[in-house]
């Protein structure tokens, strides 16, 4: 196929799929930890971002990972105020997200078509700095994962005995609430801020039907994503649809084909 031979998919593929390896992995221990709609609101945080880089014209991808690496921190510190209510930091932090980046767009009126590709994704306008970023976050994401994978594995099916055990759990929260941070504010781009969230959670609802252990969830979690990535820029490509779109419709897919499998044998 030709469009294999355009310069501008060959970094979206690449792009797409540290992206699908990255944001399902996280998206793993997220879900567990019943923190699925984190997602959501550090991309709203992180369009805030973008929106100010764009404003004072400054690298706006960078901008928005400041941004919700600044959030993360903030989610960490409602949760320990508010601990019988944990969920109510992940509220809070997105409504002033969604507050400040409207606001920023008032400002600046001037810049609004620009972001609201951060919002729908534009995966086809990935330029190198992007996916040195995105690179970037991955192998640091990555490479924590696999340093620490005993750790997390212990944190998040028994807290009380990772805490117990001597684990400094305030740091493990923090470092993955921030690297999560990272994972969305440089997908916002590829997928963007309104389907982000769909990469860290449907993979891993597809793998939990069908994986027999944690390790199997994580592997399968990342085949799904990965084979979703491919399947859905290439069918975007030929066929002129929005690529996140279908990457996001391409998930539903699988997991409703799993569901239904799965209903086929119990009969």
């Amino acid at each position: 196929m030709d469009i294999f031979t355009e310069y501008f998919f060959q970094r979206a593929l690449i792009g797409g799929l540290l992206i699908g390896l990255t944001a399902p992995l996280m998206g793993v221990f997220l879900v567990l930890r019943r923190l699925s709609m984190i997602g959501d609101t550090l991309a709203h945080v992180s369009i805030a971002g973008v929106a100010l880089g764009f404003l004072i014209n400054v690298y706006p991808l960078g901008v928005g990972l400041l941004f919700a690496l600044l959030a993360s921190f903030g989610i960490e510190r409602l949760r320990k105020a508010y601990k019988t209510y944990a969920e109510l930091s992940i509220a809070i932090i997105m409504s002033g997200g969604v507050a400040l980046a409207t606001l920023l767009f008032t400002i600046g009126k001037g810049f609004n078509i620009n972001v609201m590709s951060y919002f729908f994704g534009s995966i086809y306008t990935l330029d190198s700095t992007d996916l040195w970023v995105v690179g970037g976050v991955a192998a640091i994401v990555v490479a924590f994962v696999l340093i620490n994978y005993k750790e997390m594995f212990l944190l998040f099916f028994d807290e009380d005995a990772a805490g117990v055990s001597g684990l400094p759990l305030r740091f493990y929260n923090i470092m993955i609430t921030m690297l999560t941070a990272l994972v969305i504010s440089v997908s916002i781009k590829i997928v963007g801020a309104l389907l982000v969230s769909s990469l860290l959670t449907i993979p891993v609802a597809c793998s939990l039907l069908v994986a027999r252990s944690f390790k199997h969830s994580i592997f399968w979690s990342i085949l799904f994503s990965e084979l979703a990535v491919i399947a859905g820029l290439v069918s975007a490509g030929i066929w002129d649809l929005a690529p996140g779109a279908t990457v996001v419709l391409l998930l539903i897919a699988i997991l409703v084909g799993i569901l239904t499998v799965k209903r086929g044998l119990r009969l």
